[in-house]
C-alpha cells in the first residue's frame, strides 16, 4: 500500500510518498541527489525491490517546491549538505513518532549528494540502524564519517572512476562496519543494462539484513 505523506518539519512541510508491505520488518528513507526528486526513476525501481522483500519506503522530496525552483537556477541547495542532512535526520524522528512505523528500524538510501546527508544524519541519530549509498558523494559529509556507527554499504559504478576514489578517501575515514562494491560496466547513473538490479539487489540484502534485527 503506497500513501502520498506531507511531512511537517520546523522549517518546511516536505511530501513523501510512503509504501508499506504488510507486516513490514523495517522502513528505508530515500535520500535523493543532487536535482533529483522522490519521483526519480531509478530511486523508485530500487524502492520496488526493497518493498518485495518485505520492508517499507519512504521516498520525499528534500526541497520545497519553491526551492526546488531557485536551485533549479543556482544549483546550491542540492549541495547544502547541512540542510539536506538535517530534514533528512528530522524525517526520521517524524517516522519514529507515527503509529505505523514507531517499531520499524530504520535506513537510509542516498544517492550522490543525497548519500552525504544521509551519512551525516546517521552520524547524528541512533535511531539509523543502516545506510546504503548509490553512486554517492560520501566524501561530503566530511568530520562526521568517523562518527557513523551503523553498517554501512557504498555501491559505485565500475566506469565511474572519479566517484570511486572519492568512496575509498571515505571508506578509510569510516569506523563503523563498511563495504564498497563496485558494479563492472557501470557508470554514474547505473544506467547500463542491469547495473540497477545489482543496486537494487545489494540493497534489499543489505537493509534486510541489519533492519530484519530484533531490537
Amino acid at each position: 500500500m503506497t500513501k502520498s505523506v506531507v511531512i511537517p518539519l520546523p522549517e518546511a512541510s516536505l511530501h513523501g510518498d510512503l509504501t508499506l508491505p504488510a507486516k513490514a520488518r523495517g522502513l528505508v528513507i530515500f535520500a535523493h541527489g543532487s536535482g533529483s526528486s522522490r519521483h526519480s526513476p531509478r530511486n523508485r525501481f530500487v524502492a520496488e525491490q526493497i518493498n518485495a522483500a518485505g520492508l517499507g519506503t519512504l521516498l520525499m522530496d528534500l526541497l520545497t517546491q519553491h526551492e526546488e525552483r531557485v536551485d533549479d537556477v543556482t544549483r546550491e541547495l542540492r549541495f547544502d549538505i547541512g540542510l539536506l542532512a538535517r530534514r533528512v535526520a528530522q524525517v526520521v524522528q517524524w517516522a519514529k513518532h507515527q503509529a505505523e512505523l514507531a517499531d520499524a528500524r530504520i535506513g537510509l538510501f542516498g544517492s550522490s549528494t543525497g548519500a552525504a546527508a544521509a551519512l551525516v544524519a546517521a552520524a547524528e541519530s541512533s535511531d539509523v540502524a543502516a545506510v546504503v549509498s548509490r553512486g554517492g558523494r560520501p566524501d561530503l559529509a566530511g568530520d562526521a564519517l568517523p562518527e557513523v556507527t551503523c553498517p554501512t554499504l557504498l555501491i559505485v559504478g565500475g566506469d565511474d572512476d572519479v566517484v570511486i576514489e572519492l568512496n575509498e578517501g571515505a571508506r578509510a575515514r569510516m569506523v563503523c562496519p563498511t563495504e564498497l562494491l563496485i558494479i563492472p560496466g557501470a557508470t554514474h547513473l547505473f544506467e547500463e543494462a542491469g547495473t540497477l538490479a545489482q543496486v537494487a539487489e545489494l540493497a534489499s540484502a543489505w537493509f534486510v539484513r541489519y533492519l530484519s534485527e530484533t531490537k
